[in-house]
């Protein structure tokens, strides 16, 4: 990989990472940071304390020195008693700073993602899967893992020159006799630790680098099965109706063969990481002994000196090695870090200036459409919608085949598809568009009734008056119950007539109808009609409809396409 290359990558990589920390709360974020760390540094001196006392202890066993054993009994429950405390602390703190660290990326993220309707926008590119997981999950996950690693990294670091020193101190020099030359290397199981780590880590390196790669390929493919699971339980009736079971586990069978063909190759690179990881700690403790072995029994050193040379060098041996035990997570780190990395370059992408101008005025009263020609994201044109004006208190019915760009046009006049040219002026006044499948918050039916609004700014007794207008009279009761999915307990024409209760609640200047009866009989769309416009005369009426049925309720007819 070239240089340039990894810098774009260190770059994107902090700047997911880094906002938090020099954010409106970074005095706490480092408070909390800092005092997780003092408690890892006081475990460290606490795991230094251990080896001396076990020098003392295991001398005074090897001399019978029974009153002195039990004093360092004494010594070792203060030292548990201060490990278990500090080991409790800790854990509670980085906890606390994981969640506020969570909370606060999550939301940044999570406003980002749904304002100006970037999240629409993102999907419409294509150019990134499952936005809403990598806010979800992998934040979740990043934040877990670079607190653990950059701690766990510290810490090491901490405990690896503590522990260098004891080795240093303890170890002596080894003496290498060529004949009349003597080479003596002082401290030589510390370079002994540091060479040997040297190469685990080159050779982890070496057999393993495509694990970043694998494990980034592996969360899209499992993303992609989840999602698939999601939209199963979604449309459970559709596909219950439909008989679909055999194409729905067919599509599962072939998402997940991908996954299991991917997890070959994660699971030969773990399989590998593996071996590497525990050859390297089995090998290094027989390592310890032969080292230790010669000045033993030279008598150069104490049983307990042995103790502490031993727990010593393990220590040293596994801080050196960092790297080759956190291999795997550095990976899944690099991979998480990517993904978020390409959320955050989608949201922040622009699309074409050069497509279709909104300009939006509070010196209009009207709706102007001027030279707009459609077009699909790729630039392949779409339809032409000829000049005309929309002003308050009129009615318009779009009529057009199927695919020729009716719902397409309603989405240009909300400013969610940028695609093509021309000029759309809007008025700043209410607007309210409803598509054919009414959209339905997880809320109580109030919630969704009175949806984009909070729903205490609206009394009950209004409410229920709109639910019974809109024939929606035996969920009065339920009105306010908590614990129902709503857009799965309603019919979708009972979803429809939420709609038509929404609009009359929020009364909006610019009504948006994109085939919005289609699932009432002719008899209920008259009646919701009718109270419409009855309810709403100044409000301007936009709908989308094949049904002749309609036609009576619009004075202007707009026709895209070919007829």
């Amino acid at each position: 990989m070239s240089n340039s290359k990894k810098n774009s990558r260190f770059k994107a990589a902090w700047q997911v990472i880094s906002p938090w920390w020099i954010s409106e709360e970074k005095w706490l974020a480092i408070g909390l940071y800092s005092l997780v760390l003092l408690l890892d540094l006081a475990s460290v001196g606490l795991a230094a304390w251990v080896t001396y006392w076990k020098k003392d202890f295991f001398d005074a066993f090897t001399e019978y020195q029974l009153p002195r054993v039990w004093s360092l009994i004494g010594v070792a429950l203060i030292i548990s008693t201060l490990t278990v405390a500090a080991t409790a602390l800790r854990t509670w703190f980085c906890q606390t700073l994981e969640i506020r660290w969570r909370r606060w990326i999550t939301e940044v993220y999570s406003r980002r993602w749904l304002t100006d309707s970037v999240f629409h926008r993102i999907e419409m590119r294509g150019n990134i899967d499952n936005a809403d997981q990598r806010i979800s999950q992998d934040l979740k996950d990043m934040v877990n893992q670079t607190l653990d690693l950059s701690l766990g990294f510290i810490k090491n670091l901490v405990s690896l020159v503590s522990f260098s020193i004891i080795i240093w101190n303890m170890s002596g020099a080894f003496s290498l006799v060529l004949g009349d030359w003597t080479l003596k290397i002082p401290g030589y199981m510390l370079w002994a630790s540091i060479l040997y780590a040297l190469v685990a880590s080159i050779v982890i390196e070496k057999f393993s680098n495509r694990m970043v790669s694998t494990e980034y390929e592996q969360q899209l493919r499992d993303a992609d099965f989840r999602f698939l699971m999601m939209r199963i339980r979604e449309n459970s009736a559709q596909i219950a109706i439909s008989r679909g079971e055999k194409v729905e586990r067919k599509t599962a069978g072939r998402l997940f063969s991908r996954i299991e063909k991917n997890w070959r190759l994660f699971r030969m690179f773990t399989a590998r990481i593996n071996i590497i990881e525990n050859g390297y700690t089995e090998l290094g403790v027989i390592l310890s002994y032969i080292l230790i072995i010669p000045r033993y029994f030279a008598r150069e050193i104490t049983m307990g000196s042995i103790m502490q040379l031993t727990m010593s060098f393990t220590n040293v041996r596994v801080g050196f090695a960092w790297f080759v035990y956190k291999y795997k997570k550095l990976a899944t780190l690099r991979s998480m870090l990517r993904r978020l990395a390409e959320l955050d370059e989608a949201i922040n992408a622009h699309d074409d200036p050069s497509g279709i101008r909104l300009l939006q005025s509070k010196d209009t009263s009207f709706i102007q459409v001027k030279d707009l020609k459609l077009s699909y994201p790729d630039g392949t044109p779409m339809c032409d919608v000829r000049d005309l004006e929309i002003r308050p208190g009129e009615r318009w019915l779009i009529k057009g085949l199927s695919g020729a760009g009716k719902t397409t046009f309603l989405k240009a006049l909300a400013g969610i598809w940028p695609y093509g040219s021309g000029t759309l002026r809007i008025p700043d006044v209410p607007m309210l568009f409803f598509p054919q499948e009414t959209y339905l918050p997880i809320s109580t039916l109030k919630g969704a009734l009175t949806y984009p609004l909070d729903p205490d700014t609206v009394s009950d007794q209004r409410c229920e008056e709109l639910l019974a207008i809109c024939r929606l009279q035996p969920y009065i009761p339920e009105m306010n119950a908590d614990g129902y999915l709503w857009s799965r307990r309603l019919s979708p024409g009972e979803k429809q007539r939420v709609a038509f209760a929404r609009a009359l609640l929020l009364r909006p200047a610019y009504l948006f109808l994109d085939e919005a009866t289609s699932a009432m009989d002719v008899d209920l769309e008259k009646q919701m009609m009718e109270t419409l416009l009855a309810a709403l005369p100044d409000t301007a009426i936009v709908s989308i409809a094949h049904r002749p049925s309609l036609e009576p309720y619009h004075r202007h007819i707009l026709v895209i396409g070919d007829k």
